[in-house]
């Protein structure tokens, strides 16, 4: 569970404390979360947090340059690296967004290429997510990039290329290469787009006919990842329907942020699509 997408899910005005957070993130059956690398004065609460729910840890990161990445790496280093609280105090992998947008061609590919480096050197799985307003902003440039370098590995949200290319409809030919980046999925970040909108609610049962593209792309991203992997390797799949203003707000231009759905039941029935399409892509694979 994306501990971004827990904001505004208070049932009070008083605001929840990470303890209550990360009990209801634990109590609904989510496997950990997501969120911001704690400072060092915070890391030792965090792992006694973590093991105390039974949660593993991700972190995101938001470099422009590879120095930037390598001072990030260095204090994910530094959180796990202390401590006896075995997996609940190491990261699991680092969702990287690279704040570059307009950085394009080859200066990219060698930014990606010394970010990759950098992951490999110091032995932490690092995943660039596909997000607007980044370096992978572009569907096709995104394409190129993978195509460029064969160990580049991406956390995967099409809803940003969904929202992007105002894509009611999905052609042939967005499949083929929404496909080229699926074979490089090594995370998810799970939210549903309509072409229109970025975080649209899918209905109390996932009625919206979007959310069935998006399953045949977390359950082929599954499988393509599952034909490769390793004994202990793991597929992250993050639920992150964030708050307003992603989510659609009743009155925005009055500073109001009453949604119109229920984010978390949302949540929940993401959480309970991924089982299925993980369950389903297992089956066919023949993989226990």
């Amino acid at each position: 569970m994306s501990w971004w997408g827990m904001e505004g899910l208070e049932t009070s005005a008083k605001a929840r404390t990470d303890e209550e957070r990360a009990a209801r993130i634990a109590e609904a059956g989510f496997d950990g979360i997501n969120g911001p690398l704690p400072p060092p004065e915070e890391a030792e609460r965090w792992r006694r947090l973590l093991e105390r729910y039974g949660l593993s840890f991700s972190v995101n990161a938001y470099p422009r340059t590879a120095e930037d990445l390598e001072r990030f790496l260095t204090r994910v280093q530094e959180y796990g690296s202390y401590g006896e609280y075995g997996e609940y105090g190491a990261v699991q992998h680092v969702n990287v967004q690279v704040m570059m947008p307009f950085v394009i061609g080859e200066p990219a590919v060698d930014l990606l290429r010394e970010l990759d480096r950098l992951a490999g050197e110091r032995g932490i799985p690092v995943y660039i997510e596909t997000h607007r307003g980044t370096i992978t902003q572009d569907l096709l440039r995104t394409v190129d990039y993978v195509q460029k370098l064969e160990s580049l590995r991406l956390t995967i949200d099409l809803s940003h290329y969904v929202v992007a290319g105002e894509m009611h409809t999905v052609s042939e030919e967005a499949e083929r290469l929404f496909d080229k980046l699926l074979r490089r999925a090594s995370a998810f970040h799970a939210r549903v787009s309509n072409g229109e909108q970025v975080q649209v609610d899918v209905g109390p049962g996932g009625e919206h006919p979007m959310l069935r593209n998006f399953e045949r792309w977390w359950g082929d991203g599954m499988r393509l990842w599952q034909a490769s992997a390793g004994p202990g390797d793991v597929l992250p799949f993050v639920v992150e329907l964030g708050p307003p203003p992603y989510a659609i707000a009743l009155d925005e231009h009055a500073g109001r942020t009453a949604e119109l759905g229920d984010r978390w039941q949302q949540s929940l029935l993401y959480l309970r699509t991924a089982r299925r399409l993980w369950a389903e892509a297992t089956e066919g694979s023949g993989r226990r």
